[in-house]
């Protein structure tokens, strides 16, 4: 089977969640891929669409959304604005995917099942970006030439728990890239994100990988296997593309909200036939909490992160982030370890690193009271 020529090739960046991590920067209709996180002076959205362009035009590069961020991403015009997929409802990742996928199916018809598409996140900050696009045009020649879904892992450098593991069928330590053309392995299992021994276990044992969250498929090969794994699910795709082709919107929402809330892990990755992982050996880190900021910016000589200028005195380890800047707001932080503490116009925001996964706890309380701030 020859690979499909660029032209066939679609570019997807899942930019679809709510960011609640990153309170109180991050609200609902400004939600973390919008901010400027990372340290690189862009939006994490834009980054994510600027890394995928030397291999896929913009004009066949979609960003994948809810309803309530259309508006807000349009406006970046990282895109064309056709190229803005807002789902109706919240649907996971699966919802997400499929969405897409029936858009495909509506928008170029018959040459669909043609299509290859690369789905990336827009919550990811990746270094060494020539040998991310090697692994990435890897992942997409290997599904052009071979039937099967492919995801990207990264060798773990940490225990983390809070990333999902792919398990291969080899020692991934042992037989890491090392050369120009990435390995790719054939995927044992998909593992929950695990307790802390079980990612000690996980990192000795050289068999597992971080899990991406990015997704190479011919759009074919996805439909199939969809059915396959998921026939209702696969049945409520070409039913959208139909309405989508039809142009029926009400018919679409009401199509679209019939789909469980499930993880495309779950519901497809972790029950296809033929799932293959390429070996990413790039910098990668997920932007989920407050605590990242401690792997990618610089930090003073007591391992603080700040940002915003604010002042420190006696604090250790700590992140400081003040968002309107020292001319708009005084931030002084005495005496303290291990903290993060974020001050935005109109919100702040203390608490331990460690618990850093933790801030939704707060979000959901302010919205509890009714809370503007979110």
């Amino acid at each position: 089977m020859q690979s499909c020529p660029p032209e066939n090739r679609i570019g997807v960046v899942m930019a679809g969640g709510a960011g609640e991590r990153f309170w109180p920067l991050s609200r609902t209709h400004r939600p973390k891929q919008l901010l400027k996180l990372s340290g690189s002076g862009m939006t994490l959205l834009e980054e994510a669409v600027e890394r995928l362009v030397p291999l896929i035009p913009r004009e066949r590069i979609y960003v994948a959304t809810g309803i309530h961020l259309h508006k807000a991403i349009t406006e970046t015009q990282l895109v064309p604005p056709g190229n803005v997929l807002a789902e109706p409802c919240k649907r996971n990742t699966a919802g997400c995917l499929i969405y897409v996928a029936a858009h495909c199916l509506a928008r170029y018809g018959h040459q669909a099942q043609g299509l290859t598409l690369a789905v990336t996140t827009a919550d990811h900050r990746v270094g060494d970006p020539d040998r991310f696009l090697q692994t990435i045009g890897e992942a997409l020649r290997t599904v052009e030439t071979d039937p099967v879904l492919a995801t990207i892992g990264i060798t773990p450098t940490r225990p983390d728990t809070g990333f999902g593991y792919i398990e291969v069928q080899r020692d991934a330590r042992t037989a890491g890239s090392g050369g120009r053309t990435p390995v790719v392995w054939p995927v044992k299992r998909f593992c929950e994100k695990p307790d802390e021994s079980t990612a000690r276990i996980f990192l000795q044992s050289g068999r597992f990988l971080w899990n991406s969250g990015m997704f190479f498929w011919k759009l074919s090969t996805f439909m199939q296997e969809l059915e396959q794994a998921r026939p209702q699910m696969a049945a409520i795709t070409h039913e959208l593309a139909r309405l989508m082709a039809a142009g029926e919107t009400t018919g679409v929402q009401r199509s679209f909200a019939r789909l469980e809330d499930l993880s495309i892990d779950y519901a497809l990755m972790e029950q296809a036939r033929r799932v293959v992982v390429v070996h990413g050996d790039f910098a990668w880190d997920d932007v989920g909490s407050w605590d990242a900021l401690t792997r990618f910016y610089p930090t003073d000589a007591r391992g603080n992160v700040v940002v915003g200028d604010a002042v420190t005195l006696d604090t250790r380890d700590c992140v400081v982030y003040n968002e309107p800047g020292a001319e708009h707001m005084a931030v002084g932080v005495l005496g303290v370890e291990g903290l993060v503490v974020v001050v935005s116009s109109d919100g702040v925001l203390v608490l331990p690193r460690e618990r850093s996964q933790d801030v939704r706890q707060i979000v959901g309380l302010l919205k509890d009271r009714g809370a503007s701030q979110i």
